[in-house]
């Protein structure tokens, strides 16, 4: 796959990640939401609680990634993907998965998450929240998904509050407005960049050049 540093191919190869999800964890019911990139600082996605958007064959959804963090590790995109995906299936059958205003993501939540591979854990006042298994990690590869290479700078910490307001449900951060504690490691071959992942403290060399590949 040809690196994605254009936004028009972001979200091109985001729609493809979409459908591909679909079909594989959730026998492709769900709806084409219009999926959008947009600055969500606080939170890592979110999905409309009602159809926003119209289109020529009827209204929809919006599906939201942060442009904060459309460059971090595509195992996280997945998560986030899936995370949106799962409060999309819960419209669609008419389960309260938030409360809050969409901010507490409840036992109903964690439970449809979790028939779908992903990995939950307690946030704070934020209930269940998920994170990037080493499932996803193979899953990516896989389906050969590399990172998408651009993203909006970060704002300051202090603004990264996780508020999405009543009109979305996000996948927030982890309490405080830290980044989620991440599941893999970044290897990198110093002599020719290439890279890899892993998901625990590994000792390989880079084939082409046969140097110890470093951990970033």
């Amino acid at each position: 796959m040809k690196e994605t540093t254009k936004m028009s191919r972001a979200v091109g190869q985001l729609e493809k990640i979409y459908n591909v999800l679909n079909l594989d964890f959730f026998d492709g019911e769900l709806p084409l939401p219009i999926i959008t990139v947009q600055s969500k600082p606080g939170t890592y996605g979110h999905c409309s609680v009602a159809k926003v958007w119209q289109r020529p064959d009827g209204e929809t959804f919006e599906l939201n990634i942060a442009a904060e963090v459309l460059n971090f590790p595509i195992e996280e995109t997945l998560d986030t993907m899936l995370h949106e995906m799962v409060h999309l299936y819960c419209r669609k059958h008419d389960i309260k998965e938030t409360s809050r205003g969409g901010r507490y993501h409840n036992g109903r939540f964690k439970a449809e998450a979790e028939r779908r591979g992903l990995t939950c854990y307690q946030c704070g006042n934020a209930g269940w929240n998920t994170r990037p298994g080493d499932n996803l990690v193979e899953y990516a590869l896989s389906k050969g998904w590399n990172e998408i290479k651009i993203g909006r700078n970060h704002l300051p910490p202090i603004m990264r509050t996780g508020s999405t307001g009543a009109a979305h449900s996000g996948a927030p951060t982890a309490a405080g407005g830290e980044k989620r504690p991440s599941s893999t490691r970044k290897l990198v071959c110093p002599k020719c960049g290439q890279s890899v992942r892993a998901t625990k403290t590994v000792n390989i060399l880079c084939g082409d050049c046969m140097e110890r590949m470093m951990e970033v």
